[in-house]
Order: C-alpha cells, then structure tokens, then sequence
C-alpha cells in the first residue's frame, strides 16, 4: 500500500536529523514507498466549494530525505494541494506553542475526518493540552496547583517548600523556574507570568528525584513502545533535551507500567497515536505530550528498536479503516 503523506511541520532547514522524531517518521515513510510532501501551517487554508466540507488545501512540495547532514533533503516545487482528494495521511508536526493558531490549524484539520487521516487526530490535540490532559490522571501526579493569584501560589508553597512554576501551554521546558522553600522573589515571578500569559499557571513541588531523570515514555496507538531517562546538564534542573540534558537507556518501573495501562486505551480510542508521557521518579506523572512529541530517535539507538516503524504500522492499518 504506497500512501501520499504530508507532514505540517517548520522548516527542514533547521532540523536536527540526528534526533528529530519528524525527520524520522519521513524517513520511515520513505523506505516504505510512501510519497513524501512537505507543508508550512502558514499555507493551510479551506475555502467553500458549495459542498457540505469545504474544500481545504496546502501549499505542498514534494520532498526526499536522508541522514546525510548538510544534505539531508532535496524539494520540489510547491504547489497548491487538496488535501482531501491528493492526501492519504497528514502529520500534524509542526512545534507548539500550543496557542490560537495551532489550534485553528487543528480545528481546519478535523473537517478532513472521514477523508485523510490526520495524526494526530487534531480534535483530540485541541481536547488534550499536554499540562491539562494530564489532569484526567491525577491520581498518578505529584501535588499540583493550577492558579493565577499570588495568595494560592503562595499557601501552596508553605505546604510543600521548594516549588517548580510552569506556563500552562509551554513546551520544551523553557520558562520553568525553580522558587526555593523560602519564596524568595514568587511575588515579582508571579507578576511576570500574569502579565505575559492570559491563562492559570502550573505549580507543583520541586522534586529532587529530577536529578536522577525525567522519563520519556512513548505509547504508540496506546502501547508502550519504548522510554528513555533524560539526565539534566550540568548547571541545571531541567532533564529536557532542547535545554542540554542528556538520555540513557531506561525500562519501566511497576508504577509507570501501571500509569501506561491506565491511559493507553484512551489515547487509542481518540486517535492519539504517538504520545509521549513524561514520568519523574518513577512515579510521578508530569505531561502527556500530544502536539509534535519527541524521543523515538534517542529510544531507537539504546534499544535497537523501529517505533517510527511501528508508528507507520499503526497509521496504515487505521487508513485502510477509513478507506474501507
């Protein structure tokens, strides 16, 4: 079965093709026969055709890739393209933040559902920020505020000491800031987030079990597919690996096989194929990353492993669901 696949992604100037979870699914795709397109979200558009749908289209160019840095792709020339009739799959790829575009973007998307499957499924995306989604299994997170007064953030802090403050809708670990026990400058940070984000910040417990890793757990079509330990550089508290932490191999605790069997027929019932869960001290569940997660690389080079493979497996079998 030879698919047209169109990923929504930034640039492939700037990527990492050492560890890009993208670039791997497009490689993936590639050795598979699949033909290859590549798409800026800044192009999608729908526009009414006097049909019930619409008629939505990208500006797509075809695009071969290969892991040769310098080199790692050649492009064709863009055109406009229906991406209901010339579309089989579309990756929703492109990088968070997770704001009104991102979700208009899925919103267009989610009027293609019956005709090209798009994954992940962006309704599902737009249901499911990662710092929110994560709330349908608090039973299995850390103590956690979701606040925008002073007065809140403060008790929290006296209950528990140290504390982690985080914007709701952030990626990649930036603006996270570590208050120690203390409370030393939560007025003048908290005067910071309110002026910069609209929407209730995340603040939980600083945990110091951080230092021995942040897991990254990825669950394909709702089974466990691999994890790897990211370690926080020197100098920092942060275990992410776009702020200088490294990866190890790593294998599941009972607690984190556990959390896995809780949420993985859900995320396989909203269409949520490749998700990345991130779980701290074994135990503590953090994130559910819906919206471009990462990781598959660094899992596939300790485990010998295909999850960008087993990725395709899944996409190919809920197309052919749709094409009947």
């Amino acid at each position: 079965m030879t698919l047209r696949v169109a990923v929504q992604m930034d640039s492939m100037d700037s990527i990492n093709i050492a560890g890009d979870s993208s670039f791997a699914l497009m490689i993936a795709a590639q050795k598979r026969g699949h033909t290859v397109m590549h798409y800026d979200v800044g192009s999608l558009a729908w526009e009414a055709d006097g049909s019930t749908t619409g008629r939505i289209t990208a500006h797509c160019a075809p695009v071969t890739v290969q892991r040769v840095e310098g080199d790692h792709y050649s492009m064709g020339e863009r055109r406009q393209t229906d991406l209901a009739k010339d579309v089989d799959v579309i990756l929703m790829r492109q990088d968070p933040p997770f704001d009104l575009g991102y979700i208009s973007a899925a919103l267009i998307l989610d009027r293609l559902k019956g005709q090209t499957l798009v994954s992940n499924d962006p309704r599902e995306v737009v249901n499911a920020p990662e710092k929110m989604f994560v709330l349908d299994y608090a039973q299995f997170m850390p103590p956690t505020l979701i606040a925008r007064t002073l007065e809140e953030v403060r008790a929290f802090q006296q209950r528990h000491g140290a504390i982690v403050v985080k914007p709701l809708h952030g990626n990649g670990g930036k603006a996270i800031f570590k208050l120690d026990a203390d409370g030393t400058n939560i007025s003048a940070l908290f005067e910071v987030f309110n002026q910069t984000w609209p929407e209730p910040h995340m603040v939980q417990p600083f945990l110091p079990e951080v230092s021995e890793g942040d897991k990254r757990i990825v669950l394909v079509d709702g089974e466990f597919a691999g994890a790897i330990n990211r370690k926080p550089g020197k100098g920092e508290f942060r275990s992410n690996l776009a702020q200088g932490g490294f990866a190890e191999a790593a294998t599941l605790t009972p607690r984190e096989e556990e959390i896995c069997a809780a949420m993985g027929p859900e995320l396989k019932k909203r269409g949520l194929v490749f998700v990345g869960i991130d779980v701290i001290g074994g135990k503590w569940l953090t994130e559910i990353n819906v919206t471009s997660p990462t990781g598959i690389v660094a899992i596939d080079n300790f485990n010998g492993t295909d999850t960008a493979g087993a990725i395709w497996d899944a996409l190919e079998r809920r197309h052919a669901d749709i094409a009947g």
